[in-house]
């Protein structure tokens, strides 16, 4: 038996419960994963790990990863509590990647498309010269095979551990997508919570249609540094998908369930196939019902009454 400083705390295994970070309510674990990490109360969309976000977009079993031998190289020496090199190596053998993008080709409701999907656990997601060369290259397959391009961004911005290098992709990725434009292609960004700093301000925001999750954090600098910067109050809301869609920022929000469905359906359009089929919404798969354990309170402790003197 656990004790806190309230008194007992019954036994329970650890993990089963996390935090929403909008609400504050507690989500059981597995009823979260089972609804592709959405808070069921408030909505909130929980940033998700690249190898997910690719199962629940593409068909199963359609994608082919593409560009596994590139690997990133400390070209600068980089020094901080930890050395970068060493730093790569950490986050390699903790995520499974080589670094913060994962691109392929693969079908979404049947139709062929090039799919690219930046993994937040991997450094922040931060685009370096690994990141901006598969984006590159992703843009030059999809050219060269007249395959629509599809990129989901999730990033804090450039890597700062490759310095210039990293602010170079930047201009490549935005170079080979008007590239890719010329030829004729079809290109869709999907920005999800957070895409900022050097990512939104180059191929995030130059594709031909630009789609985001709800609430995502999209920018260039953090809010916390423009209040600071101009010194006044800033909108609520701001730099949320939401205000971004009031600005004509971005052109649709799209809720993560719908997410394959209407993808499907841009592409049906941005190929010029039949888009009656994409716009049948897939069947939504059946769970087991889950017996969820209570949810942990915090036990306040009791109070003695007071006499009557008092």
């Amino acid at each position: 038996m656990a004790w806190t400083r309230f008194g007992k705390k019954k036994d329970m295994p650890g993990g089963l419960w996390i935090k929403c970070e909008s609400c504050g309510g507690m989500l059981f674990r597995k009823e979260f994963e089972q609804k592709h990490r959405v808070c069921g109360s408030c909505g909130y969309h929980f940033t998700l790990p690249g190898r997910e976000r690719i199962a629940l977009t593409a068909d199963p079993g359609s994608f082919e990863e593409m560009f596994q031998p590139l690997m990133p190289v400390d070209r600068l020496g980089f020094n901080d509590k930890v050395p970068y090199d060493q730093k790569l190596k950490l986050t390699q053998e903790k995520t499974g990647e080589t670094d913060a993008l994962i691109a392929g080709t693969a079908t979404i409701k049947g139709i062929p498309c090039m799919l690219a999907v930046m993994n937040f656990q991997f450094l922040g997601g931060s685009m370096g010269m690994v990141v901006g060369e598969k984006v590159a290259r992703a843009a030059e397959h999809a050219a060269a095979r007249k395959l629509p391009l599809i990129l989901f961004a999730c990033s804090g911005g450039a890597r700062m551990h490759e310095g210039a290098v990293s602010l170079m992709q930047m201009a490549k990725t935005c170079g080979a997508l008007a590239l890719m434009h010329r030829a004729g292609g079809f290109s869709i960004s999907v920005m999800t919570h957070p895409t900022t700093g050097g990512v939104t301000a180059s191929f995030a925001s130059v594709c031909d249609l630009l789609l985001a999750e709800p609430g995502a954090l999209i920018g260039f600098a953090g809010p916390r540094v423009i209040a600071t910067t101009i010194k006044k109050e800033l909108p609520k809301g701001f730099q949320r998908s939401e205000f971004l869609l009031e600005k004509g920022q971005i052109d649709r929000i799209v809720q993560r369930a719908q997410m394959r469905d209407e993808l499907a359906r841009f592409l049906a359009y941005g190929t010029g196939r039949d888009p009656v089929a994409a716009f049948k919404p897939a069947p939504q798969a059946t769970h087991e019902p889950i017996e969820v354990p209570p949810a942990p309170v915090e036990e306040k402790p009791k109070r003695g009454k007071k006499s009557k003197k008092e």
